[in-house]
């Protein structure tokens, strides 16, 4: 992946590793050597089971975890790992939204309230006035009416608390949103209203998304690129329209083929059913080799020793895949 300096890309992250030393000697290997680039107005999709990395990652970025090495730029900037050694600009410019929203909140607090500390920081307003309005302006950016600025958090659904945390991520201006499972917790129809003002609010603002899931059928009309991960690392990378048409890894074709369908058209767009075998290893005992291997039905004997190397096999997809780069290998042999 192309790791120069370029204005377009406004997180780059590179060789990214966190391990979390426990007792014992145990480590466990969060995040293994992740390389990754979101460009402006764009969504970036992480996807992977539970244990993956995703959280890591984004924790990393946000600076709530000091990475074990790598390196993470943004806006060509690299940024100090400790988050209290970050300028307020670069805090502001950076804003992330958590999966349960009810403990996002400060309960004792009204919307209000909750909404003004942001504006003050980051806004540097001092008039009630204008403070009042900003907060206003807030409200009405994701859908709610000035009135709930005076509810408490418990006294509104879940997906209206959601709505809440993104306006006050919006409350610095920033440029990128890290959404870590915004909608998971919360019912499908709220679901949808959620996802919908967040791509408006993408066009009206400009906005970059560091979409956090493991809804592969959510990405599919929201990133534009995905990334699927798995035990730390990087599996597959794609732009969202060739990552449905050709996925190529195992692991990414055992996830798409267990997404439920209800229409023929639907299951055409399915890759062959792909048995779905074991669990994912523990991250504190990772097998050698190919993680994945475990798990894969096109094991060969070099996945068991050998980490795959990650290979553009077309412009901008890449895969990390022993079996795969084989088959291109012998593909360019033939040319």
């Amino acid at each position: 992946m192309d790791k120069n300096n370029n204005k377009d890309i406004i997180l780059d992250i590179r060789d990214l590793k966190k391990y979390f030393y426990m007792p014992k000697g145990i480590v466990v290997h969060a995040v293994e050597g992740v390389n990754l680039q979101l460009k402006r107005g764009e969504t970036l999709g992480l996807v992977g089971e539970s244990g993956s990395g995703k959280s890591t990652i984004a924790y990393n970025v946000i600076g709530m975890y000091e990475p074990t090495s790598g390196e993470i730029l943004f806006d060509g900037e690299a940024l100090n790992p400790k988050i209290r050694k970050r300028t307020l600009k670069q805090k502001g410019n950076m804003q992330i939204v958590f999966q349960d929203p009810g403990s996002s909140l400060n309960p004792r607090a009204t919307i209000g309230k909750n909404l003004a500390f942001p504006v003050k920081l980051h806004g540097g307003l001092k008039d009630k006035n204008e403070i009042h309005d900003r907060i206003n302006e807030l409200l009405q950016f994701v859908g709610l009416p000035e009135e709930y600025a005076e509810k408490f958090p418990l006294s509104i659904g879940g997906g209206e608390r959601q709505l809440v945390c993104i306006a006050r991520a919006l409350a610095s201006n920033p440029e990128l949103i890290i959404l870590d499972e915004p909608t998971s917790a919360l019912d499908v129809s709220i679901q949808a209203k959620v996802i919908r003002r967040l791509i408006d609010l993408q066009k009206e603002l400009n906005l970059s998304y560091l979409f956090i899931t493991h809804d592969l059928s959510l990405m599919r009309n929201l990133a534009t690129k995905v990334v699927i991960l798995y035990l730390g690392r990087v599996c597959e990378i794609a732009d969202t329209a060739e990552f449905y048409a050709s996925p190529l890894h195992p692991y990414t074709q055992m996830l798409l083929s267990s997404i439920p369908v209800v229409t023929e058209e639907e299951e055409k767009l399915r890759p062959v059913k792909v048995e779905s075998r074991g669990e994912i290893p523990n991250p504190a005992d990772m097998p050698a080799g190919c993680g994945f291997h475990t798990r894969c039905s096109r094991c060969m004997e070099i996945c068991k020793t050998e980490h795959p190397r990650m290979r553009e096999v077309s412009p901008g997809h890449y895969v990390c895949c022993h079996a795969v780069e084989g088959r291109i290998v012998e593909s360019e042999k033939k040319d």
